[in-house]
């Protein structure tokens, strides 16, 4: 993949000094609290020699982005940890690697957490590669000290990419889908002024917003991240729970979940 005129290379890593690379790049993204880093270099390790996923995304001679993940139940990737530095294109980079290595091993699904709250990834996952949110799992990781989550909660979504499915292998092809929102849809969480105040859900497609910038409101105005966190966990937590479905990402704010 080409990013600005110059080659985005992602590969498979098998060294410890690549590890160690991958560990201090995750540790510049994220800023670990002692003890509390989401993978270790002899973890990486591990994987990679066991057959999980372990690569790198190069911008030149640059490591600009890192990936790990393991087998998971049901013939699927987990995608445990990516991270990478600012800059269009690594992110995708890594995934349609991703998906390539795993449909190259007879995998058809990749699954992996995130934060419903961070609305770029919400996009970037449901919009741009045609994933979609199968679990809402409430302080799934417990409270998180690194410097971005910050102390917050650590609910996550459970996202599945079905490697095969026509949307995403449209998506993979970089053909643009964008998913269709009745005019009858109501908002069942909206944004005003910033802060969240939830609506109605009786209807069969329902709008959840999540903030415009999640991690600044974190250090900003930690109790209003804190309303938007629980309002969010209710409102979408509780639509998924009842058996909705999420189906898309809209105008880059809204979920948009609809009866089954």
């Amino acid at each position: 993949m080409r990013r600005s005129g110059r080659l985005i290379e992602v590969r498979e890593l098998h060294e410890i000094a690549e590890f160690e690379s991958v560990y201090a790049l995750f540790d510049d993204i994220w800023h670990f609290s002692p003890g509390e880093p989401p993978i270790t270099v002899e973890l990486m390790r591990a994987l990679s020699h066991t057959g999980g996923y372990v690569a790198g995304a190069f911008d030149g001679d640059r490591l600009a982005g890192g990936s790990a993940g393991f087998l998971a139940a049901g013939g699927a990737l987990h995608s445990h940890v990516t991270g990478v530095v600012a800059g269009r294109g690594i992110g995708l980079a890594l995934k349609l690697h991703q998906r390539r290595w795993a449909l190259e091993r007879g995998l058809e699904r990749i699954t992996w957490t995130y934060d419903p709250l961070v609305r770029r990834n919400a996009h970037f996952n449901l919009a741009k590669l045609g994933a979609r949110p199968r679990e809402y799992l409430p302080a799934f990781y417990g409270v998180m000290e690194d410097a971005i989550n910050a102390g917050d909660e650590s609910d996550r979504l459970m996202a599945e990419w079905r490697l095969l499915d026509p949307r995403v292998v449209a998506l993979a092809r970089g053909e643009p889908r964008v998913t269709p929102v009745p005019a009858d849809a109501v908002v069942a969480l909206a944004d005003d002024g910033g802060r969240p105040v939830p609506g109605p859900v009786d209807a069969g497609t329902v709008l959840v917003a999540v903030p415009a910038d999640i991690e600044g409101l974190r250090r900003a105005d930690p109790g209003t991240a804190k309303a938007w966190r629980h309002a969010v966990r209710d409102v979408l937590g509780g639509l998924m729970a009842e058996g909705r479905a999420v189906t898309g990402f809209s105008g880059r704010t809204y979920y948009v979940v609809e009866r089954t």
